[in-house]
């Protein structure tokens, strides 16, 4: 976790003139050290958290909620909008946090947010907001946009399964070696197929429920779960085994998505760091007249 504000390592703070009593901490550092103080694992104690408070000039509420940007340009426009909130940085991400009030926050966010690319975590006490803004993060590279140029805000509230899935990428392997082995001997297209096909099943629950999901024929739908049959057998009429099968197949699907969209995020910052033209070259450039 990175805060604003922080000293490099081994620095060390400008000592006092002698005959002077120490500088009070500008309000913007206090407010990055309470931050840090708050989203640290563990959090800081309560009596250090009310001295940050005090010099942040920031009333330490009953419960937050994080908040992240995709719009870092935007951060402190919106934490203006949002009203009293904490602004500072997380491993290089735009992150707020604001006094969770109940309902009414929620609606004050959504309409602030509104358009935006955005993550908000749960509403937690002082004592977890770690938590909050953990779950923000995760969820932000598997937000949903209604439209091309309509991005949303998304609460981690209404993903709380979804991300309950993502706790751990290992046991989802280990599920999928349990649960997906018959699909091992197809190859890597027929297995996806039928995987898409059974997952359509398990969570619509028939086969025209499914081949509408999948924008294909009823009867497509049918004969892949024909073969589904023939590999999975008298397994798949077990409850307990259709709901692991339907827990194992979205925790992949989860994990593909999380994977592309942590991929695209690499292409777009390798190709803002090629089109960066290094110091050196920019200054030489001057000197020949380019």
């Amino acid at each position: 976790m990175i805060a604003l504000g922080y000293r490099e390592e081994g620095a060390e703070e400008p000592a006092p003139r002698p005959g002077r009593p120490p500088a009070a901490v500008p309000i913007d550092r206090a407010r990055r050290q309470l931050f840090a103080a708050l989203t640290g694992d563990p959090c800081a104690p309560e009596h250090s958290l009310v001295e940050l408070a005090r010099s942040a000039r920031w009333t330490l509420p009953d419960a937050v909620r994080a908040v992240v940007l995709s719009s870092p340009g935007e951060a402190a426009q919106l934490a203006s909008a949002l009203g009293d909130t904490l602004l500072s940085l997380a491993d290089g991400e735009s992150c707020l946090l604001v006094a969770d009030e109940g309902q009414g926050t929620r609606h004050t966010l959504e309409n602030v947010l509104r358009g935006r690319p955005a993550a908000v975590g749960h509403a937690v006490p002082l004592a977890e907001t770690a938590s909050s803004l953990r779950w923000a993060r995760r969820l932000l590279p598997l937000r949903t946009q209604r439209g091309a140029h309509a991005p949303e805000p998304v609460f981690v509230d209404d993903h709380l399964t979804l991300l309950l899935l993502l706790q751990d990428e290992s046991l989802t392997r280990a599920l999928s070696g349990r649960w997906l082995s018959p699909l091992d001997d197809l190859t890597p297209r027929q297995s996806e197929r039928l995987e898409v096909t059974l997952l359509a099943w398990l969570e619509s629950g028939g086969a025209p429920e499914a081949a509408r999901t999948l924008q294909v024929h009823p009867q497509t739908v049918r004969y892949r779960l024909r073969q589904i049959e023939k590999l999975f057998g008298p397994a798949l009429r077990d409850p307990r085994t259709r709901f692991e099968l339907e827990m194992t197949l979205r925790s992949r699907r989860l994990l593909a998505q999380l994977r592309r969209s942590q991929a695209r995020a690499g292409r777009r910052g390798r190709a803002v760091a090629a089109g960066m033209r290094p110091l050196g070259i920019a200054r030489e450039a001057r000197v020949n007249g380019l």
